[in-house]
């Protein structure tokens, strides 16, 4: 059986501005207080299951590639797919599958796996690979991994378990009863309180062959193009996620709820979960990088450059980081507005710099 793990690394991530930039993305970057990349964790995590360098694929944006290449230096060149521009999720996971089917067979079983997430520990993360890579050859299933929720998240999607499939490698499998996307607290907190509801990982393995049927069946044009034109269909495909393309439609979605401990890292406030041991226990922040503070509390402050000093005085619940030309002070429960601000600096000439 040949299972090839395929990391999405063409992501932004432009919530963790202005450490995030144009050039130099989430991915690419080390927040969990480790000298390894996000990017990199990745590829250490799915190394086993690959077998090697031979077997692990990472589809990216024609602007990252060279930071790729330089990131993992022992991935192929082969490997490395490269899209002209982006087009979302459902493109990318469309045009690797089609690669991977010519180069090995319609019964390979891929996994398509998000750079930017944090994982631990590995242990459980490959046992539940397994399962659901047996669960994706017997029964021809499209298997998403669901993460069992621990609070009330409105940042994330929500998947319901329907009808059990069995247990393989003691975690139950279930049919996907329905996709929903970010729901308002009290919903969350129902969706909680069931027991029935995991986040969406954006994790997905299944044979290659089925997928590709599948894609078919629910997103024709796509497949099509993709199929007659290669990387060349680019500009013309729809901007679409593999969610709605595919996962919410077809009949053949199973979930593995499980419980490792997973975090997609979505603004600058994941960096109190990751953080932790950074924590200073009389102020409650997370620090990194030179910081003196007085009477600032429950905050997050982050110095890329050790010349540099950062000093507060009666701040409570912000963001405060500072990197190379840009410096971002933010409330906690505003840090969803970064997208916003960067949209300004990109219709301005003259701060298109700041990316």
């Amino acid at each position: 059986m040949v299972f090839t793990p395929v990391i999405l690394a063409g992501g932004k991530g432009e919530r963790f501005w202005p450490l995030s930039r144009l050039e130099r993305p989430k991915q690419f970057l080390c927040l969990d207080g480790s000298d390894r990349s996000l990017l990199q964790a990745t590829a250490d995590r799915l190394l086993p299951l690959a077998n090697g360098w031979d077997n692990l694929w990472v589809i990216t944006a024609s602007h990252l590639a060279d930071g790729v290449r330089q990131q993992l230096p022992d991935l192929p060149d082969a490997n490395l797919l490269i899209e002209p521009e982006g087009r979302d999720t459902a493109p990318a996971v469309a045009w690797t599958t089609l690669e991977i089917s010519q180069r090995h067979g319609p019964d390979a079983v891929v996994g398509f796996f998000p750079a930017d997430h944090w994982i631990d520990p590995p242990e459980a993360f490959h046992h539940t690979l397994h399962a659901a890579i047996e669960v994706a050859q017997r029964q021809g299933a499209i298997v998403t991994l669901g993460v069992k929720p621990t609070y009330p998240s409105t940042g994330y999607g929500y998947i319901e378990q329907g009808t059990p499939q069995g247990t393989v490698k003691d975690l139950a499998a279930f049919q996907v009863a329905r996709f929903t996307e970010k729901p308002d607290r009290p919903t969350a907190e129902t969706f909680l309180a069931s027991g029935r509801f995991s986040w969406n990982s954006g994790i997905f393995i299944f044979q290659a062959g089925v997928a590709l049927e599948e894609l078919k069946q629910y997103a024709p044009e796509l497949i099509q193009q993709l199929q007659q034109e290669g990387v060349n269909a680019y500009p013309h495909l729809s901007k679409i996620s593999i969610d709605y393309a595919l996962m919410e439609k077809t009949q053949r979605a199973a979930v593995l709820p499980v419980s490792f401990g997973w975090d997609d890292l979505g603004d600058w406030n994941a960096l109190d979960r990751l953080q932790s041991d950074n924590t200073s226990p009389q102020s409650s922040n997370v620090e990194l990088g030179r910081h003196i503070g007085q009477d600032s509390q429950n905050s997050i402050f982050y110095n890329s450059n050790p010349d540099e000093l950062i000093v507060t005085i009666g701040l409570e619940d912000v963001v405060v980081v500072r990197d190379g030309n840009a410096t971002l002070i933010v409330k906690k429960d505003r840090t969803q507005d970064i997208k916003s601000v960067l949209k300004t600096l990109k219709e301005d000439s003259n701060l298109q710099q700041f990316l």
